[in-house]
């Protein structure tokens, strides 16, 4: 049997959640980037996409360096969209401080594409044809709007305009969408209309030295390991302009044996997502749970390997 740790997305941040990260891991990111980042985490700060998703990358990396020390081991990593590239760090592919300047410049490049008048909204309730077909009906040249996250059977984000999701947003609701909810994201990620930044992000990659992962690579959008540098570099830098498919990497997982799943801070929102598909294991996020707990879970699994 094999473990997986999973990296959260945007939406998941909360104010302060770099305060109880140890201050090594504060002092190398503040380092790198010529700023003190625990300006980065208050509410206002947070209302940025670049702040936002450094956040994620420092809590994520630092947490993991905590669960994984005196020998403690995972086999598998996996993220999702910003989540990615803390599962690159933990999984020995990037270096820490490369990832930093880069999520740095991906945060910028995002918010400087699209300041205002965009996000996304996730749908609960409908099947994702029926999500598409209403997608169908409002997109259009002034009015864009698409499929972004396929994060459950019946659970999916779009992204677009505010106007175009509304609309989405109150079509479904009128199909019995259970939600339909403006999410805490700035940017319309996950679509063609991020193809641009993209290709300005992979540029930038392609100063960045990367390393075959040590621990296996789940893509959160291709849905199946990567394992070859350039790949890796791919998925990097094009996952803000890809569908999600997060429900896929899971099962994915699952189809290979794994059978613990820990959810990296902050939040248990994947965790909620995993157990619609781990019949059989454990499923559990760091927040709520002792970490010598979560060590012990680790290391049971790792005894279970073939």
């Amino acid at each position: 049997m094999s473990s997986l740790l999973v990296f959260p997305g945007q939406g998941a941040q909360q104010p302060g959640m770099l305060q109880r990260l140890p201050a090594e891991e504060l002092s190398e990111a503040s380092d790198v980037l010529g700023e003190d980042v625990l300006l980065l985490d208050d509410a206002e700060a947070l209302q940025s996409t670049r702040a936002v998703q450094l956040c994620l990358l420092i809590a994520g990396v630092a947490f993991a360096r905590r669960l994984l020390e005196d020998g403690t081991a995972a086999d598998y990593v996996a993220g999702l969209s910003i989540g990615a590239y803390p599962a690159a760090v933990v999984a020995g592919a990037l270096a820490f401080e490369n990832a930093l300047r880069l999520v740095s410049l991906r945060g910028e490049l995002m918010q400087q594409a699209y300041p205002h008048g965009y996000g996304m909204t996730a749908i609960t309730g409908l099947e994702l044809a029926t999500v598409e077909s209403l997608l169908a009906l409002v997109h259009g040249d002034d009015s864009p709007v698409y499929l972004a996250n396929i994060n459950a059977d019946n659970q999916v984000v779009i992204a677009g305009s505010d106007a175009a999701m509304h609309a989405v947003a109150d079509l479904a609701r009128r199909r019995g969408a259970g939600l339909a909810k403006r999410l805490a994201v700035s940017v319309p990620s996950h679509c063609p209309l991020l193809d641009a930044p993209a290709q300005q992000l992979a540029e930038a990659f392609t100063q960045v030295p990367m390393q075959l992962p040590t621990l296996a690579y789940l893509s959160g959008s291709r849905a199946r390991p990567i394992r070859s540098v350039e790949a890796l570099r791919d998925d990097l830098a094009f996952n803000m302009c890809r569908v999600v498919d997060w429900r896929g990497t899971v099962q994915s997982a699952y189809e290979r044996g794994v059978r613990l799943q820990i959810e990296l801070p902050p939040g248990a929102v994947l965790t909620g997502l995993a157990r619609r598909v781990f019949e059989q294991g454990t499923v559990i996020a760091c927040d709520g749970a002792r970490l010598d707990t979560l060590q012990a879970l680790l290391l049971e699994e790792g005894r279970r390997r073939p």
